[in-house]
């Protein structure tokens, strides 16, 4: 009977060791989507691209967290807005995703921000732009590390000289990132740049084969302006400015400003040297280990240097991994408190996220195209804009 009582004893203590163990490590489930369908392929791809390359060289090539492994779930919203709002529903329904990072096209993202309110879990916007994202739209469960509209307009208008008087007409596309990006213009020019003045706007869809009609109402708003004339483009996908050059702008003494893009996108820009304008990232521009790596791994795995969206790619893996290592976990509520007010570095740098309103503050750049230009060598820097000297407007519900 004693035996028999020993070791029911001991099964005892056994569990009771058991039960004080520490938890096994777990998997981290963070699900991406991009649009890979459509006109931005090439956008979501260098997304793609550059959130893997971050993860592998944040975690040291382990993959993991602490001892919890990171498993990334990708998928594609064919920039369908309710596509995309139904696959975040299924990332943190079936998937049981702990955070979401996404989405190339700004309509398809602000379809994606209800739900990740509904849900209570996180979504870390990039590389979507449009200024609603992180302003009247906006959630507490939003982060994002890509750049607003209102800081690519920023820079665009440091671009121009201060003292100058410029006429300007901007071509848009006509989508929330189209529209959101020249009312974001207007304002940061009213703001830095007074002397800028927006005098006539047009709004073209993606797939617009014919651009002359906008381009000469375009042409006749500014014909007899005096001072400086310029036309400038918010566009993404296939850039219409080659289309414009056809038709002669010079004419008008008008010059045309496509700022900063992809570079198989710029490198059709070869013959405007000298031209000015703002970007987000320009592989030449940032001098930091981060950066420096990720030209090297590019250039090795892809045979061409990393570029616009890969940055930001990388960006949003450093926000998972820096944003889950201070919070201790991936519980919701230590993740926003975790993330608001939040640095890290990036492959352009240092990003903080802005408590208000969740938006990471960071440098932006002025290049002017190189009187030498080559494919892939194509921009000079005229200078680094400091986060801190870019007045961003806090635009989120009260």
């Amino acid at each position: 009977m004693r035996l028999g009582l020993y070791s029911g004893t001991a099964l005892l203590a056994v569990a009771a060791l058991l039960t004080v163990a520490p938890a096994s490590a777990k998997d981290i489930k963070v699900c991406l989507i991009t649009g890979k369908t459509g006109p931005l392929e090439a956008y979501a791809k260098q997304t793609e691209a550059g959130f893997m390359m971050g993860l592998e060289y944040l975690t040291k090539g382990t993959m993991k967290i602490g001892d919890d492994k990171l498993e990334v779930i990708v998928k594609d919203d064919q920039l369908k807005p309710d596509r995309g709002k139904s696959l975040l529903e299924e990332c943190y329904g079936d998937d049981k995703a702990d955070i979401a990072v996404g989405t190339t096209g700004s309509p398809v993202a602000l379809a994606m921000l209800p739900v990740a309110e509904e849900r209570k879990k996180i979504l870390i916007v990039e590389p979507a732009v449009a200024d609603s994202i992180t302003g009247d739209k906006w959630n507490r469960y939003v982060f994002r590390t890509g750049r607003s509209s209102f800081q690519d307009a920023l820079a665009a208008a440091a671009s121009f000289p201060p003292n100058e008087d410029v006429a300007l007409g901007m071509l848009a596309l006509d989508t929330a990132f189209g529209r959101d990006g020249v009312k974001a213009f207007k304002d940061a020019l009213a703001s830095i740049r007074p002397k800028v003045q927006i005098v006539a706007d047009e709004y073209a869809a993606g797939n617009t084969a014919d651009f002359t009609p906008f381009a000469e109402r375009l042409f006749n708003a500014l014909k007899d302006k005096p001072g400086k004339r310029v036309i400038g483009f918010i566009w993404a996908g296939a850039h219409p400015m080659a289309k414009f050059v056809d038709m002669k702008p010079e004419r008008y003494n008008i010059a045309l400003a496509p700022g900063g893009n992809i570079l198989p996108a710029m490198n059709a820009w070869k013959a405007f040297a000298g031209t000015e304008g703002g970007i987000f990232y320009y592989y030449d521009f940032p001098m930091n280990p981060l950066n420096d790596w990720l030209k090297a791994e590019n250039q090795k795995r892809f045979n061409a240097p990393p570029d616009f969206f890969t940055a930001g790619g990388f960006a949003a893996a450093a926000a998972v991994v820096a944003g889950i290592t201070k919070a201790g976990g991936t519980d919701t509520e230590k993740l926003i408190a975790a993330m608001e007010g939040l640095s890290f570095e990036t492959p352009k740098g240092t990003m903080t996220f802005r408590k208000d309103d969740h938006q990471a503050l960071q440098d932006m750049y002025h290049f002017r195209i190189k009187k030498d230009a080559k494919d892939n060598d194509l921009l000079e820097l005229v200078a680094t804009i400091p986060a801190k000297d870019m007045p961003l407007p806090i635009r989120v519900p009260k």
